[in-house]
């Protein structure tokens, strides 16, 4: 059994949602503690629930207002009521649930006509293409939260000497490009513009809505990036 020790604030979030915040950072404890409550959460909803969405460091649980006051007779708010049920549920002890944590190998092909940004990330860093392309394969990344668009998973962190900002205005981005964004990495699902340096291009379709889980990664999961040529590339 294990409880919660970590600090939060529970505000609301429109008139229907309450977020509940652990803090504005990109640590993995804190994340681990956010699955723990989405899985808690899912597995056993609170009374007026609809949707629960976690990310990084945060939660927002979605609930009808209507019945949720209900419940009270009128005698609460929704968000009173909401925010005191959801801190009955931090404030048990919680069963450890375990994030179902897949190590899902990831092939790339870094050859520069798939990798725009390669050349110039390298350059700023003052270090080769090969030792950029060694440093982005030679760990494993964390799938904090997925979001902006079906399937594109937010994953960290890069090692701190290939960390480079976004670009100043976005472009059109290909679909299954890796990019680089301070210390996060990530893959476009589909085409669409983008600010994130590209170093990379998978072969590999991370959103299939005709699929029952659509999208292949989840948050908790785990990324290897594997290097491949442009011949695998293209034959994959």
């Amino acid at each position: 059994m294990k409880s919660t020790t970590l600090s939060y604030r529970i505000f609301p979030l429109g008139d229907a949602a309450v977020t509940v915040d652990f803090g504005n950072i990109i640590d993995k404890s804190i994340n681990q503690q956010v699955l723990h409550l989405f899985n808690s959460l899912q597995n056993d909803p609170l009374p007026g629930m609809k949707e629960v969405v976690p990310a990084y460091s945060s939660l927002a649980v979605y609930y009808n207002a209507i019945d949720v006051r209900k419940k009270h007779n009128g005698s609460m708010t929704a968000f009173d009521s909401m925010s005191a049920q959801i801190k009955e549920r931090l404030d048990q002890s919680l069963t450890d649930i375990e994030t179902v944590s897949k190590l899902v190998s990831i092939p790339v092909c870094y050859e520069k006509e798939l990798a725009p940004d390669i050349e110039y990330l390298a350059n700023a860093k003052s270090i080769s293409v090969d030792e950029l392309i060694r440093m982005h394969t030679s760990k494993e990344y964390r799938v904090y939260m997925l979001g902006f668009l079906p399937g594109f998973s937010y994953m960290g962190e890069v090692d701190e000497k290939i960390a480079i900002a976004r670009k100043p205005q976005p472009i059109t981005v290909a679909s299954g490009s890796v990019g680089i964004a301070g210390r996060q990495t990530g893959i476009y699902p589909m085409t669409c513009p983008g600010g994130w340096q590209i170093i990379g291009r998978t072969p590999v379709q991370l959103f299939d809505p005709g699929k029952d889980e659509p999208t292949l990664l989840k948050a908790g999961d785990r990324v290897q990036f594997i290097s491949i040529s442009k011949d695998e590339f293209e034959n994959y």
